[in-house]
């Protein structure tokens, strides 16, 4: 079976000085598609949906599953079963070089560190960092750096993988490999970006604007919603 993320009545708020403050009205969806683009202005709600997906924020109410799994309930499991690709690779990247990193990825399923290392290399290989294997994490590109943080995520085989805006910060160029990697993936992509001509390789996509979903359907339909959202 595919995989299945399911979201019934599930809302997000947070206490403020001034009140509660919305960041996601009631949502119920099922996501089944094999690649899913939320879309949406800065500040819509879109990010808050996709790190419910993994269980990065909890739902204030309703309730968030993955493949029957419950996000607060069953965190780690689904932590394991949904990988998330952050917006910049900085916020992923913690080992001193390259192979430490992507071997950091590995330790709880190889716990040989001979074969952790060599596996780490072959992965390195797949995504054409090979020659940066024994490299600072530092002085890669940013499109280097967003392909390893993927290689990290990648690595432990997650069934979902959930990228919010991951090119965001890259080049024309870097963009293209980072994206033409993640369409080439066998997991179910969940994409977060601004990107419309990226949201249109998908098979479905959501417009989320002032915290809801406004539009759910096919990508074609849901950048022209999204536009008229923003021509509004």
């Amino acid at each position: 079976m595919p995989p299945s993320i399911r979201l019934d009545e599930v809302a997000v708020s947070v206490s403020t000085p001034s009140g509660d403050l919305v960041l996601l009205h009631p949502t119920s969806a099922q996501l089944t598609e094999h690649r899913i683009a939320l879309i949406g202005s800065n500040g819509s709600g879109k990010s808050t949906f996709a790190r419910l997906l993994n269980g990065l924020v909890e739902p204030t109410s309703g309730a968030v599953t993955v493949n029957g799994l419950d996000t607060v309930d069953d965190g780690p499991a689904v932590r394991r079963t949904v990988g998330f690709v952050f917006t910049n690779p900085d916020a992923q990247l913690v080992m001193p070089t390259c192979i430490e990193d992507v071997a950091l990825s590995l330790r709880r399923t190889i716990k040989d560190k001979k074969e952790r290392l060599r596996r780490a290399r072959s992965i390195l290989e797949g995504i054409g960092l090979e020659d940066k294997a024994d490299t600072t994490v530092h002085a890669l590109s940013g499109g280097q750096k967003q392909m390893l943080a993927l290689a990290g995520v990648l690595a432990t085989e997650p069934a979902i993988l959930v990228a919010d805006e991951p090119t965001t910060l890259l080049d024309l160029r870097n963009t293209r490999a980072v994206a033409d990697r993640l369409f080439a993936l066998s997991q179910q992509l969940v994409l977060v970006t601004h990107d419309l001509e990226l949201a249109a390789r998908c098979d479905r996509a959501l417009v989320i604007d002032e915290a809801r979903v406004v539009f759910d359907g096919a990508p074609a339909d849901a950048i022209e919603h999204y536009r008229c959202v923003v021509d509004a």
